[in-house]
């Protein structure tokens, strides 16, 4: 699955998601800007805290086979110091992390799994958490209706395929008369149905009809 950019709209604020192969990713830099200060603080800020390091530790160990466990542990015996500090690169570098990521460039700033950015955006605000569940569960239900449009699209087309064939292998075996020649037969499948009915009726297409009587008016069948 190629990224796809999006945006979540939450109390106003735009905020950029990417869904990925891995999931989909929500930007802790924009859910922060909505409040007073640097984001970068406030992404700092959650990350010194106990309680979230033991989740992004649980987080990554159910999803990421190469989580470095023994650093996450020196950096757990670490954050009860006072003078513990957490960033994002030093949370990917150490531990080889792939829930939260940090992006440069023009969408640049620091990305989060949904699991975790939800997480992140209890830590802002209750409020800001419950309408950020509420418009992704939106975009969710969008997704799965086009998911859905689009499987129901492609099981036509493959019924359909499947019926033309079916349809166009009777008429060839059961109704165009043997004398007819194989080259007329041989472009049966990529004909329209009406040419086939008319190399069924009257021994010639449409166009062959034409092109033997370009004087006669109307078409082949309203000279029957």
């Amino acid at each position: 699955m190629a990224k796809k950019k999006t945006t979540l709209s939450v109390q106003g604020s735009e905020i950029s998601l990417i869904l990925k192969e891995k999931g989909d990713y929500i930007s802790l830099t924009d859910m922060a800007r909505k409040f007073e200060g640097d984001p970068r603080d406030h992404i700092r800020n959650w990350l010194r805290n106990g309680s979230t390091v033991e989740f992004l530790g649980v987080w990554e160990k159910v999803h990421n086979p190469d989580f470095n466990v023994v650093q996450f542990h020196h950096i757990k015996a670490e954050f009860t110091r006072n003078t513990f500090l957490m960033s994002v690169s030093k949370w990917i570098k150490n531990t080889g992390a792939i829930g939260i990521t940090a992006k440069s460039g023009r969408y640049g700033g620091t990305y989060a799994h949904s699991d975790i950015a939800v997480q992140f955006a209890t830590w802002l605000s209750p409020e800001f958490y419950v309408y950020l569940v509420k418009e992704f569960q939106r975009l969710k239900a969008i997704e799965a209706q086009e998911r859905h449009e689009a499987l129901e699209w492609s099981v036509r087309r493959i019924l359909t395929k499947i019926n033309y064939s079916v349809h166009t292998d009777a008429i060839k075996e059961e109704l165009i008369p043997p004398r007819l020649a194989q080259d007329k037969t041989s472009g049966l499948v990529y004909a329209g149905e009406a040419d086939i009915l008319n190399l069924a009726l009257f021994g010639m297409t449409a166009k062959e009809w034409r092109t033997q009587n370009p004087e006669a008016k109307g078409n082949i069948r309203d000279q029957a």
